[in-house]
């Protein structure tokens, strides 16, 4: 009778609800490529626009050299004239190779993150609650940073030493496994994972809040591009205050082979500095220059990284 049929029919229902589709699981593969290639764009993007500040900031922070606006643009100035205007990106190659998947893994772990914890708290990804916004912001920026360490080691070394010293990106690696070992690679990696839990986790949550708050009061469903910048920089300018001193140590650990300072752990290398050069004058050094360059780097990340996303939807 009709009680049976209808049974089967739910039965088949929930059975099709519960058992993956092929067609849902190419979708989530074929956002999962999308969410790679946006990111990589973006990280390319947003890293090559600011490399010249970056070299600067990074020169400062495992120096004790006082850093101050004219000294950062001194240094821009006569590296420029000693050595060339490309000299400035020097490094940025081992930039890319490290930013590229970095900023790939990141953007699409984010991604993941927010549809594993909006299905756990009953949420879409885009209208999750404050505190698993911050989880998956801070869970991407910890996957990113450890499948990645060794080549944002390598850009540090290439960054702070003359072109003389290492030729290449592959020499670099050969070089620090030959000399110093192999295990000099994953130096500084702890408060590198510390330092990027509050900064992914703060970037973000801001960028998502923000996108949030701007649906709700403005009305509409996407901003404008340079509304998403505007939130990018905010988002930037957060989380790097929050991991900026932890930013200083992981630094001044990964250079320690080349500028001279004795390899320390966290705590010794913290000691270090606040004793050589004082708390808020170390361990600050170059906040300035992180506070000009970091906001425009956020702000084209983030934004290229949803134009990409919004194009490639477009496009399938």
């Amino acid at each position: 009778g009709n009680g049976v049929k209808e049974s089967t029919a739910r039965v088949r229902e929930d059975a099709e609800a519960i058992l993956p589709s092929p067609v849902s699981s190419k979708s989530d593969h074929r956002q999962v490529l999308s969410s790679l290639l946006s990111g990589a764009l973006a990280g390319a993007l947003a890293k090559t626009a600011v490399a010249p500040l970056d070299r600067t900031k990074i020169i400062f922070q495992v120096s004790s050299k006082r850093f101050s606006a004219k000294e950062a643009f001194r240094l821009l100035y006569f590296t420029y004239l000693n050595e060339g205007f490309f000299s400035l990106w020097r490094g940025n190659s081992a930039t890319m190779v490290r930013v590229v998947p970095y900023a790939a893994i990141q953007f699409s772990a984010h991604e993941e993150y927010k549809r594993v914890l909006g299905r756990y708290y009953g949420f879409r990804g885009e209208a999750l609650p404050p505190w698993p916004r911050l989880l998956a912001g801070a869970l991407a920026g910890t996957t990113a940073a450890s499948l990645t360490y060794p080549l944002d080691l390598v850009r540090a070394r290439m960054a702070v030493t003359p072109k003389e010293m290492y030729s290449n990106i592959f020499h670099v690696f050969i070089r620090i496994s030959r000399e110093e070992g192999l295990k000099t690679l994953y130096h500084g990696f702890t408060p590198t994972v510390l330092g990027v839990i509050p900064y992914a986790g703060l970037s973000f949550f801001t960028y998502e809040t923000l996108k949030s708050l701007h649906r709700e009061y403005s009305g509409r469903p996407q901003p404008y591009p340079f509304e998403r910048m505007i939130f990018g920089a905010c988002a930037g300018l957060i989380g790097q205050s929050a991991s900026y001193p932890l930013d200083v140590v992981r630094r001044r650990m990964q250079t320690a082979g080349v500028t001279g300072h004795p390899h320390a752990s966290i705590v010794g290398t913290l000691q270090a500095i606040v004793r050589e050069e004082g708390a808020v004058r170390g361990l600050y050094k170059g906040l300035s220059m992180n506070w000009l360059k970091g906001p425009i780097a956020v702000g084209i990340s983030f934004t290229t990284f949803d134009l990409m996303q919004i194009l490639l939807r477009h496009l399938q």
